[in-house]
């Protein structure tokens, strides 16, 4: 079960820097358009593309969780990367979080627990 927990966890990291490099990747972009400015902000952007690698990596990390752990207790476990966004809109964003939020985070780790006892 621990070993499921890590690569868990780690997977969720890489889900949230993926939310947050494309978010940050998305607000250097040139509005949408089919045209080269617009394509040219998105080929040259590396917070874009760090999203991308991040998506990728996470990406092979589920494949093996799903290869080798139940996927009763592994998707579930995919909630993590929800608490983990939280904590980046806060570093990175500077976003307040109402107390509602931080309830709903508290009982999406309480699930986490008892679905691993």
């Amino acid at each position: 079960m621990l070993k499921l927990i890590f690569f868990s966890t780690i997977q969720c990291i890489f889900l949230a820097f993926t939310q947050v490099f494309l978010k940050l990747g998305l607000e250097r972009m040139e509005p949408f358009g089919f045209n080269w400015r617009f394509f040219k902000s998105a080929l040259l952007n590396w917070p874009f593309a760090t999203s991308g690698i991040c998506v990728v990596t996470a990406s092979l990390l589920w494949f093996y969780i799903v290869k080798h752990f139940p996927l009763s207790i592994a998707y579930p476990l995919v909630s993590i990367s929800y608490v983990f966004g939280m904590i980046a809109s806060i570093l990175v964003f500077k976003e307040s979080i109402p107390p509602s939020r931080w309830i709903g985070v508290g009982f999406i780790m309480i699930g986490v627990i008892f679905l691993t006892k």
